[in-house]
C-alpha cells in the first residue's frame, strides 16, 4: 500500500508533463500574467496561439504569489508576457530567473519615463496602472505587437492586421472617455476610491482622482488620510464613493460611515473593476468592456 502511495503522484506527474508537452502542441502557449494583458494579446495574435492568464480573474496581482502550478505554467510557455513596473510585485525575481531560459515580454518597458506617475524616487514607487489611460495602454500594446513579430516573424501581416484594428477601437473608446468624463468636470464631481489606482484615468481626461490608500492594496489608510477624505467629500458635495473588486470595501465604508456621522448622504457605488476583468461571460469581461463598464457606472453614480 506504502508503495502505492509513493508511485501514484508520480505517475500523476508524469501524465500532466506529457498531457501539456510543448512539442506536441498544435498551437504556441502564451501566457499572460493579468486577465487585462491576456485579453489585449489575444486581440493581436487572434487564432495564431493560445492565451492563458496566469491569475484568474478578481484576483489582486500587487498581491499575488506564484505557485509550483503556476511555476510549471510560465516554465512550459512558448512566451511569457507580463505587465511590469512592479504591477506583479512578488514575481519580480521569477521574471528575472525565467529570462536566462524563456522567451519574456515586458509590455510597459517603452513606455517613456515622463508619461509615468510616481509616488516617490523609489523604482517601486511607479504607479502601474496605465491600462486606465486607453492611449497609454495603446503604448504597451503596440510594443507587445512589436515583440511578437519579432518572437514569431511569419505572423507579421496577421497581427499587424489586428493590432491596427484594435488600437483603432482603443482610440474610439479613449473619445468616448473624454466625452463622458467632461460631464462629470461640469458637476464639479470627483473620483474617490479605495486605492489609488486611477491617478492615470484622471491625468488622461482630466478629472480629480482620490484613492484612500496608495499604489499598492498592501499599504494602510491612517485616521488623518480618513477624516481628511471625509472633510473633501463634503465640502465639494460629492455623490459616491466607490468600492473595487478586488479590494476589500472596509476602508472606504469607513469613509461613507463617517461621511454619514456628518449628515451627509453619499452612496457607495461599484465595485470598480480596477486590476482585473470581471468574469468571462460578464460585460466586464473584456478589456474595452471593462473600461466601459466602470466609466458608465462612475458617470451614473456622480451625476445622478
Amino acid at each position: 500500500m506504502k508503495k502505492l502511495l509513493v508511485i501514484l503522484p508520480i505517475l500523476l506527474l508524469s501524465f500532466a508533463c506529457k498531457f501539456d508537452n510543448p512539442k506536441e502542441r498544435i498551437k504556441p502557449k502564451i501566457v499572460a500574467t493579468t486577465s487585462i494583458l491576456a485579453d489585449g494579446i489575444r486581440n493581436l495574435v487572434g487564432e495564431n496561439a493560445e492565451v492563458v492568464s496566469l491569475m484568474p480573474a478578481g484576483v489582486d496581482p500587487h498581491l499575488y504569489k506564484a505557485s509550483v502550478r503556476d511555476l510549471d505554467l510560465l516554465q512550459n510557455a512558448d512566451l511569457v508576457i507580463y505587465h511590469g513596473l512592479f504591477l506583479e510585485g512578488k514575481m519580480t525575481e521569477i521574471f528575472e530567473k525565467l529570462a536566462f531560459s524563456q522567451n519574456l515580454i515586458n509590455v510597459s518597458e517603452n513606455i517613456p519615463n515622463e508619461l509615468l506617475l510616481r509616488s516617490g524616487p523609489e523604482a517601486h514607487s511607479v504607479d502601474p496602472h496605465i491600462w486606465f489611460d486607453v492611449s497609454l495602454w495603446s503604448l504597451a500594446l503596440s510594443h507587445a505587437s512589436e515583440e511578437i513579430i519579432k518572437w514569431k516573424p511569419e505572423w507579421k501581416s496577421t497581427v499587424n492586421k489586428n493590432t491596427d484594428s484594435y488600437l483603432s477601437e482603443l482610440a474610439n473608446l479613449h473619445q468616448e472617455n473624454l466625452t463622458k468624463v467632461a460631464e462629470l468636470r461640469k458637476a464639479n464631481q470627483a473620483l474617490i476610491t479605495a486605492h489609488d489606482a486611477f491617478s492615470y484615468f484622471g491625468k488622461a481626461y482630466n478629472l480629480e482622482v482620490l484613492g484612500l490608500q496608495g499604489l499598492s492594496t498592501l499599504s494602510e489608510p491612517g485616521l488623518r488620510d480618513l477624516t481628511g477624505l471625509v472633510s473633501f467629500i463634503i465640502e465639494r458635495n460629492i455623490h459616491a464613493v466607490f468600492a473595487e473588486q478586488t479590494i476589500s470595501p472596509k476602508a472606504i465604508e469607513a469613509v461613507v460611515a463617517g461621511c454619514e456621522n456628518q449628515n451627509h448622504e453619499i452612496k457607495l457605488a461599484g465595485p470598480l473593476y480596477t486590476d482585473s476583468l470581471g468574469a468571462s461571460d460578464s460585460p466586464a469581461g473584456t478589456y474595452i468592456g471593462m473600461v466601459t463598464t466602470n466609466v458608465q457606472v462612475i458617470f451614473e453614480s456622480l451625476t445622478q
